[in-house]
């Protein structure tokens, strides 16, 4: 990206403390910084650009603090690495939390910079410097980042910034937090400080599962008659996908997934029989009740989803659990999710554990008396294409991008509430990212620019279907992907609605004997009606539409890849009825309790 090329005339030597602190940086291997600016940060700011040249890292400029860690988050989504996000002072932090929290829920790893004081009251310029200087600045996002410091001094800024590289990258992983005193950026450096070489703290190497354990499940696989596969939270590398094939398929075990997590295993495996969901389903809980061993591979709440399973039946099977997330669990949020009742538990990252079963199977053989994996399924004849003066509803969005990327290697960014499980086959571990993890709104447009980011050069289309409330909270993140030449495609499932909160207002009217005529009321985005394509062109982005039926879709679709694959950001406003699947209706709608006050 040959943006913001600063004028240097020749090399710059290393003489503020910031200088210092952009160096380590550098040495941090870091390629980006995501930054919506402040004065907390000049010192800092001055020294990317003008010692550092703007390049090892080159900032991106956001427009919201928000969109700078859900860029950051988009891109840890794709790659697996960190990549940093700067943020002003106090205030700065409190409009990033919403982003750091879901990075944190996502457990994806995460350098934020941030600033504060000066901390020394005698130096603070009147009012701004006292509102903007917090004491435990670190302590706003404490209980959802692994860790945060506010070092002292630059040496210690140093070994700050070594040490939570390193949390991050650690499993769990997670978003780390490093506030720097506005006076440690700006004083004289002391030409006496060394430079920290990072080669010499080395990484933990993964933990490998204890071997004794892994003997007790090979065993206890080999003697399943009807084993199944939960795979959640795994790696994006390919290897390890292969790997996860290799080892269903000398189990014969069925897998499940969903879309809350990225791809895990191909969807159309014929081991993969039921489409991946938000919830589980019957199918899925029939699988589960079914199972006399299941092997969860870091399945995000898998109490949860052993309880649904255990409503229409008893759940018998022998449940074995692989992750290391309890190393994340805090108190102040439950995103640890109901407590699982486990027959053995292996704090390891799944990739390992397969590595190891499979290492096993290699030596000794163990599943050689299993069941092979059953012939796959005759294929469905292709459903027809609707109508071209067809609605377009989240069925036949799917069916016509399907047909507008036939071909095409897609990474499927971002899908909303209520798409389709089974509306997209994933065959390869970057086909979709999943959710951003707190499940709020707001993070679809960073987290895609993000993840279209890690993508240039892959030869991969970088796709995102949003909802428009989703799409108008985080819509200036586009202006980033439009100044920074990243190419994406957005497709807003426009509703001109919050439908997921339609639906909770009918669900209690009922509940109530009270009129649900009235669910729209405060819910309906419309009156006036929101340019969505207008609000992407005004960016520097393309935008089509809106368009309200297949045929018209269609057209934009052709006309809209075209622009990205010629360097473009494009948005399609598409129109789409509300509506969602009955599993989805039924998993998102809790039981309202009567007489509940």
């Amino acid at each position: 990206m040959d943006v913001e090329k600063p004028v240097i005339d020749g090399p710059v030597e290393m003489q503020w403390g910031s200088d210092y602190l952009a160096e380590v940086i550098r040495r941090l291997d870091l390629p980006f910084l995501a930054i919506n600016p402040g004065a907390s940060l000049r010192g800092l700011h001055d020294s990317l650009v003008n010692y550092l040249g703007n390049e090892n890292p080159q900032m991106l400029l956001c427009l919201h603090e928000d969109h700078a860690v859900s860029i950051a988050h988009g891109y840890a989504k794709v790659t697996g690495k960190p990549m940093g996000a700067v943020v002003h002072s106090n205030v700065g932090l409190m409009h990033a939390s919403m982003g750091i929290f879901n990075a944190w829920c996502d457990r994806a790893p995460m350098i934020v910079i941030g600033a504060t004081g000066p901390v020394d009251a005698a130096e603070r310029r009147p009012w701004i410097d006292w509102i903007h200087t917090s004491r435990d600045q670190g302590g706003l996002v404490r209980d959802f980042t692994k860790w945060d410091d506010q070092p002292g001094s630059l040496a210690a800024a140093a070994e700050a910034m070594i040490r939570g590289s390193l949390i991050a990258n650690t499993a769990p992983r997670g978003p780390v937090y490093l506030c720097f005193d506005v006076s440690l950026q700006e004083a004289r450096l002391d030409p006496s400080i060394k430079l920290p070489e990072p080669g010499r703290f080395a990484p933990p190497a993964p933990p490998y599962p204890d071997p004794a354990s892994v003997r007790r499940l090979a065993d206890a696989l080999a003697q399943a008659r009807s084993p199944v596969l939960l795979a959640g939270r795994v790696s994006r590398s390919e290897e390890s996908w292969q790997r996860r094939i290799e080892l269903a398929e000398r189990l014969g075990a069925r897998v499940l997934t969903d879309l809350k997590q990225p791809a895990a295993f191909p969807t159309d495996h014929p081991l993969h029989p039921v489409a991946p969901a938000f919830f589980m389903g019957d199918e899925g809980g029939a699988l589960l009740r079914d199972a006399d061993l299941v092997l969860s591979l870091d399945w995000l709440d898998l109490g949860g989803t052993l309880k649904v399973a255990s409503q229409a039946g008893p759940l018998e099977a022998r449940v074995v659990h692989c992750s290391p997330d309890q190393y994340s669990h805090k108190g102040w949020s439950m995103d640890y999710q109901a407590l699982p009742p486990l027959d053995q538990h292996l704090l390891c990252e799944p990739d390992m554990l397969v590595d190891a079963l499979l290492a096993l199977d290699a030596k000794e053989q163990c599943f050689d008396g299993r069941a092979r994996p059953p012939a796959a399924a005759p294929e469905r004849p292709p459903s027809p294409p609707p109508a071209g003066d067809a609605e377009i509803t989240l069925h036949t969005l799917s069916h016509a991008l399907r047909r507008a990327t036939e071909g095409m290697g897609v990474s499927l960014l971002r899908t909303p509430l209520g798409w389709p499980g089974n509306a997209w086959h994933f065959r390869h571990p970057l086909d979709f990212l999943g959710k951003d993890g707190g499940a709020g709104l707001g993070s679809g447009p960073g987290m895609s620019v993000g993840a279209a980011l890690a993508l240039r050069g892959t030869g991969r289309l970088p796709l995102a279907v949003i909802g428009d409330g989703d799409y108008m909270m985080g819509v200036s993140a586009i202006w980033t992907a439009a100044r920074y030449r990243i190419p994406l495609l957005f497709v807003v499932a426009n509703n001109t609605a919050y439908f997921n909160d339609e639906l909770h207002q009918e669900k209690v009217a009922r509940t109530r004997s009270r009129p649900t005529e009235n669910k729209a009321i405060g819910q309906h985005i419309g009156d006036p009606d929101i340019d969505i394509a207008g609000i992407a062109r005004c960016q520097g982005a393309v935008g089509y539409g809106p368009v309200s039926t297949v045929a018209e879709l269609a057209q934009a679709l052709e006309r809209g890849i075209a622009d990205v694959r010629s360097g473009r950001v494009c948005v399609i406003d598409a129109r789409v009825v509300p509506g969602y699947d009955s599993l989805m209706a039924k998993g998102l709608l809790r039981e309202v309790k009567e007489g509940r006050h």
